[in-house]
């Protein structure tokens, strides 16, 4: 049952997380697209906004469908981690934590959730399990290594901007 479980949360906030990029990357799902998206994340300090669209879109579409999928694992569980943090620190920043406030309250969950995935493993129902794969530990360092940074200087650059915003 552990890994039937396993299997259903990867499918879901996986899958839910892939659509949620969709929206930024494509417009699909009714989202903003590039254009759109990007310019809402300038507003943010975000700068520039096509990048951090992609960067966005890249861990939410990417993450979401490799955590889904149980492939190259634990690579997908960080892109959307990486995602969800950004979104928290920048996005639902200031904000109460209920969703309906505009808190933080979806990507803490989607955080979780691919937090714990990430921790217990895809699970013997993965492309991972079937094709016998496992990332090497200096591939997930250095992906572990670029999406802090990143995400460490997205949220610094959002703060300045909005700090700036506040003083005039």
């Amino acid at each position: 049952m552990r890994d039937f479980a396993i299997l259903l949360l990867r499918l879901v906030v996986g899958g839910l997380l892939a659509g949620h990029g969709a929206q930024k990357l494509f417009g699909w799902f009714g989202g903003m697209g590039p254009e759109r998206t990007s310019g809402w994340l300038e507003s943010m300090g975000l700068r520039p906004g096509r990048w951090w669209n992609y960067a966005a879109g890249a861990g939410e579409f990417g993450g979401g469908l490799l955590t889904a999928l149980g492939f190259l694992h634990p690579l997908g569980p960080v892109g959307a981690i990486s995602a969800s943090t950004m979104a928290v620190f920048t996005a639902h920043a200031g904000k109460p934590v209920w969703n309906a406030e505009g808190g933080a309250e979806l990507p803490l969950t989607n955080a979780a959730v691919t937090l714990a995935v990430a921790l217990a493993g895809p699970g013997k129902y993965s492309l991972d399990r079937m094709l016998g794969l496992r990332v090497p530990r200096s591939l997930l360092s250095l992906v572990l290594a670029g999406s802090t940074l990143t995400v460490a200087y997205g949220i610094a650059a959002s703060r300045e901007q909005m700090a700036r915003a506040e003083s005039g």
